[in-house]
């Protein structure tokens, strides 16, 4: 897939403010430092079209970046940052659980995770949450081009081990520097979305 366009095109709070032409759809989720601006940016070959802050947390709402006016990448606020009130962080919360309740055209979300470190609580309780809406996921594991070789294989072990992926997920390497993983994204979102045109 070429990515010819992509803009910010809506910044929802609420079900009422959503798109609604009815085209595929792809959420990111993950914590608030792992990376999702930088993956965005990298992803749809723009330099700032997602806002990347040196503080974690800024996403307040739910961002629709329409693709080659085919389909939506959906950017939501990070989980678990400290310093994001406990009102906050919960009013984030149903704002995400609003949108997972009835979205049909949601194909498919992206979690990413860094991949330097093994999965936190936070985002045990993300997979098992995206599971209880049986939503199928693919996990990206951010910042790969921080591991060396040498631990490679075993960072990614403990990262599978931890998740334990249910039947139909997946994981995908990705670096926002070297462009790994980039390709598998867009061919996924392209195999996903031309089923549905």
């Amino acid at each position: 897939m070429k990515i010819k366009t992509s803009d910010l095109a809506v910044m929802a709070t609420r079900r009422s403010q959503y798109p609604e032409d009815k085209k595929s759809e792809f959420l990111l989720v993950g914590r608030s430092n792992v990376g999702k601006s930088s993956f965005i940016n990298s992803l749809l070959e723009r330099k700032n079209l997602a806002y990347v802050s040196g503080n974690p947390g800024k996403t307040r709402t739910l961002n629709f970046y329409l693709v080659n006016n085919e389909f939506y990448l959906i950017d939501v606020p990070g989980y678990g940052y400290a310093q994001v009130g406990f009102q906050k962080q919960q009013k984030f919360g149903m704002m995400i659980e609003e949108y997972l309740e009835k979205r049909p055209n949601l194909k498919r979300v992206f979690m990413l995770v860094d991949f330097r470190h093994k999965p936190t609580k936070d985002d045990l309780l993300m997979y098992h949450f995206l599971k209880y809406y049986n939503i199928p996921v693919t996990i990206v594991a951010t910042k790969a081009d921080k591991v060396g070789a040498s631990k490679f294989e075993r960072t990614k072990k403990t990262l599978l081990d931890t998740l334990d992926l249910v039947m139909g997920d997946d994981l995908i390497i990705y670096s926002s520097v070297d462009k790994r993983g980039r390709e598998e994204i867009l061919n996924k979102i392209e195999d996903l979305t031309v089923d549905t045109i």
